[in-house]
């Protein structure tokens, strides 16, 4: 959704909100009437004087103006309101945004139920689908999955925790950790400050876990299967659950989760988190991103980390006054399935149905190990710059499973000249840049040859007699 309109909006939302006409209010902002009419309808784009003296007017803070929060409440409701639910009711884009700026708590409300009822339809056509297989009967679960009210907490909080920066930089002195060894730097501070015993021990002696913590006899096993940056990234994050769980329970206080997995589940992701600062610290870590280019390759070499654990880190360096660029970042498997997400950079991810199957993401498959840069456009002309690389887990020997992912990291067009991958590349050639959507049922280019869904805006229309470029892509008429 354009920022314009999500200003416009919220004007005329604290507008009604002080029982002002247009009128009343074009005096006091010394206009006319006609022109704060434009401004409130997306058509004007609004000044830096106008905004102060808007702030001042009704004692807010310039940032409560189109905040990110406003955009993808915006977009949670308009994936919500395209649901064929709703194709009779005639709800306009300009409905929408009136709701989610005007009235944000019910919008929230309408968001969470739409989720509700899009997970108790999955787990419902699960269930159908194990019936007909003639399998035993599961339990239905109709709230929120934890891993999207854990993507959701990460999302309000922009994947930043300053707390945890701090604890891991006060580990870094207490400890004190040794930037050539922090394996074993780590290891004895655990002895030290816990009496916990940190030990390596053959797969075998425990096949079903790479790490398991004994509360009992203080023991930290950790399997000699695990590549060395691996092992380093599971002893820091068990030294985060030990020694930051209160640090972690203040975090959480207040999240209203619906089940206590999210809540768990939670408390593991910000164990990662401050496995991640200690093991890449921000400001060192910032520096040589900064002097690399973003160049990952270089920063996996220098840091002794993974391509995934450094793009994930990118994404988290957020400090005011100290940022780095503001990437989004997903990870999806071969069939598509999407297991993390965040965006910073404002790209819009889709919560039901499929990813559009033009990001580069997906075509990283194709290219193991190589990375695959991307320029794209978005329906609201948007243009970001896309990088992709799969990443391989491995388990174990031969005999073991060998997973390969992809990861996803981007960025505005403007922000591009950073990264040493745009080297080369005409980044103002917008119309070379490739056409993407968020899905295909959220997606109005209806001349993409890639469409397996017609969009939800439209009517499907079908003409046994004509064929377009697709079968939920109508063809023009014939001149």
């Amino acid at each position: 959704m354009a920022e314009v309109d999500l200003l416009g909006a919220k004007i005329r939302s604290l507008r009604r909100r002080e029982q002002l006409t247009q009128v009343d209010l074009a005096a006091k902002l010394g206009i006319s009437a006609s022109y704060l009419n434009l401004i409130e309808a997306g058509k004007r784009p609004l000044t830096a004087p106008l905004l102060l003296k808007l702030a001042d007017l009704f004692q807010v803070e310039l940032q409560s103006f189109a905040s990110p929060e406003d955009a993808r409440l915006v977009a949670d409701l308009m994936e919500a309101f395209n649901d064929p639910l709703f194709q009779r009711q005639g709800l306009t884009s300009a409905d929408v945004r009136e709701l989610a700026v005007g009235h944000p708590s019910v919008a929230k409300a309408v968001v969470a139920m739409s989720r509700a009822w899009h997970e108790a339809r999955e787990s419902a056509e699960t269930l159908a689908t194990q019936l007909t297989d003639g399998e035993g009967l599961v339990q239905l679960d109709h709230v929120r999955l934890p891993s999207e009210e854990v993507n959701d907490f990460i999302q309000r909080h922009h994947n930043y925790f300053p707390e945890l920066e701090d604890a891991a930089e006060r580990l870094w002195r207490d400890a004190p950790l040794d930037p050539e060894d922090r394996f074993h730097s780590l290891a004895r501070y655990l002895d030290r400050t816990e009496g916990i015993r940190v030990e390596v021990v053959h797969a075998s002696q425990d096949p079903s876990a790479v790490r398991r913590y004994d509360q009992r006899t203080k023991r930290l096993t950790l399997s000699d299967q695990l590549p060395p940056h691996t092992r380093n990234f599971q002893l820091a994050h068990q030294v985060g659950l030990i020694t930051q769980s209160n640090l972690f329970d203040a975090k959480l206080k207040g999240e209203s989760f619906a089940t206590d997995a999210s809540r768990k589940l939670s408390r593991v992701v910000l164990a990662n988190y401050f496995a991640a600062a200690v093991l890449l610290p921000y400001q060192p870590f910032l520096e040589a991103a900064r002097t690399d280019r973003y160049d990952i390759e270089l920063l996996v070499h220098r840091f002794r980390s993974s391509f995934e654990q450094i793009c994930h880190r990118l994404t988290t360096l957020r400090r005011p006054g100290a940022e780095g660029v503001p990437f989004h970042f997903l990870r999806i498997d071969i069939a598509g399935n999407i297991s993390k997400r965040f965006s910073a950079s404002g790209i819009r991810f889709a919560r039901f149905s499929g990813a559009c199957p033009r990001w580069n993401v997906h075509a990283a498959f194709l290219t193991p190990g190589m990375i695959r840069v991307q320029v794209s456009r978005m329906l609201d002309g948007t243009v970001y710059f896309d990088l992709a690389r799969t990443v391989r887990r491995d388990s174990g020997g031969y005999h073991a499973l060998h997973t390969m992912q992809a990861v996803g990291l981007g960025c505005r067009a403007e922000h591009a000249k950073e990264l040493v991958y745009s080297d080369g590349i005409d980044l103002e050639n917008i119309d070379a840049a490739t056409p993407v959507g968020i899905s295909c049922r959220l997606c109005e280019r209806l001349d993409c040859e890639q469409r397996v869904f017609p969009p939800l805006s439209h009517a499907l229309e079908i003409d046994e007699n004509v064929r377009g470029i697709s079968f939920y892509a109508p063809a023009s008429g014939k001149e």
